[in-house]
């Protein structure tokens, strides 16, 4: 276990999830008031006892390096280490990433310093919680060379993943991607042996690949050994003609954050009675910066089924199914329904404040009197005073406007942008 290196895929352009993306890489968006999507993938590796990690950058990964340097720093009398291998040019190869097996071929020399005996791969932009200790010894113990995570899904579900079919001892056969809705799959059918009562009552009879994988070291130097570039696409497939490749079922929450959509409903579902994620679990805590921020400060202000991180400020407010942001303000009679704030990086000083005034810029935060509904408002953004957003009853097509963009049906206020008093959206 000790041998074991996970490496973090983190260097897409993350186009689906634009403009959130506009200024951060994929795995650097804001998730759940005060982590970052990638602290998911480092957190699941700490607490499985894997601390051995290589974050792969390329995109936009400015706020990503920041956010790592400053989060994960182990115990100098240890071996462990969380670094960040950028995509570089050297003598070798002059190219940026071409794919994910492609940047993990390109950092092999890197790797093999560490003199690894197996990998776990893992996406920067995937929401669950494994215990990766356990995953890695059931491809230890079946004797595989490479494991692929699967999870049960539905036939509708299935044609946006990549599908396994496996026999009753889970050996994996063959892969299919993103299957064809017309196209026959049932011979992909999770085995009966395999399926339990709950698969069967939801309907959940065909195995997708999650994108987490264990190489056995010297296999994955075998599955690199060519001009692939894509490990879903490309590697895998290869691998299941070539090698012992097993699949490891996992029955947990998992959410793939591919989308607006998907980001947004991840998000808002954490302050639900009984969220799909539970951000309070004890014995796999979620790491993440720590920014010693003062305590929320609630100021006569109603709230439902709601989190709000450290450091705001919420004022004879009305909120409901919504999510607030690090050192988020909130003034006086604003309403917010079904929101993300994802807060801000400072607080306004006295004189910046006075200067707001003076040049009728609103405050970084919300208004007064501020109506806001199915949003989500990027970092540092101002929203004056009586906007309406969400509220009323207007076209929602998708595009881009000045100081919001729309996706989804989904109102996104963009990082830093300024609202103006009685603004509607």
């Amino acid at each position: 276990m000790n041998k074991t290196l996970t490496i973090i895929l983190g260097g897409g352009k993350g186009t689906r999830l634009y403009p959130l993306t506009k200024d951060r890489a994929k795995p650097s968006c804001p998730f759940g008031g005060k982590y970052r999507l990638v602290d998911i993938p480092i957190s699941n590796s700490i607490n499985s006892g894997f601390r051995k990690i290589y974050v792969l950058t390329q995109f936009n990964s400015a706020s990503l390096h920041l956010h790592i340097g400053r989060t994960y720093n182990f115990d100098p009398f240890s071996r462990d280490f969380c670094e960040i291998l950028a995509a570089e040019q050297t003598f070798h190869h002059e190219s940026w990433y071409g794919g994910t097996a492609d940047a993990v071929r390109k950092n092999l020399d890197h790797f093999r310093i560490q003199k690894p005996s197996h990998y776990i791969v893992l996406s920067g932009d995937q929401l669950y919680r494994m215990n990766l200790h356990e995953y890695m010894s059931q491809h230890i113990e079946s004797g595989a060379q490479v494991t692929i995570a699967a999870t049960p899904v539905s036939q509708s579900a299935a044609k946006e993943l990549g599908i396994l079919q496996i026999d009753a001892g889970n050996h994996i056969n063959a892969f299919l991607e993103k299957p064809n809705p017309e196209q026959d799959i049932s011979a992909y059918k999770i085995p009966e042996k395999s399926i339990t009562d709950g698969d069967r009552k939801e309907r959940r009879e065909y195995l997708a690949s999650m994108g987490i994988y264990i190489f056995d070291a010297e296999v994955m130097e075998k599955a690199l050994d060519c001009v692939s570039t894509d490990f879903g696409r490309e590697i895998i497939p290869d691998s299941i003609e070539n090698f012992n490749v097993m699949a490891y079922i996992y029955r947990g929450y998992w959410e793939d954050i591919g989308s607006i959509r998907s980001f947004y409903e991840a998000n808002i579902n954490l302050g639900s009675p009984f969220p799909h994620f539970n951000l309070y679990d004890q014995e796999s805590p979620l790491y993440t910066h720590r920014r010693d921020l003062p305590p929320t400060k609630i100021n006569s202000s109603t709230l439902r089924n709601s989190i709000a991180s450290e450091g705001s400020i919420i004022t004879d407010a009305h909120i409901d199914r919504s999510l607030i942001g690090i050192r988020t303000i909130i003034d006086s009679k604003a309403t917010l329904e079904e929101v993300y704030a994802m807060g801000a990086d400072f607080y306004e000083t006295e004189e910046e404040k006075i200067s707001n005034v003076r040049n009728k810029i609103p405050h970084i935060g919300i208004g007064a009197d501020s109506m806001i509904r199915g949003a989500i408002i990027d970092k540092n953004a101002r929203i004056g005073r009586g906007c309406r957003i969400g509220i009323d009853t207007l076209m929602r097509e998708d595009g881009d406007f000045n100081g919001y963009a729309i996706r989804d049906g989904i109102i996104i206020i963009l990082k830093g942008a300024v609202i103006a008093d009685g603004t509607t959206i």
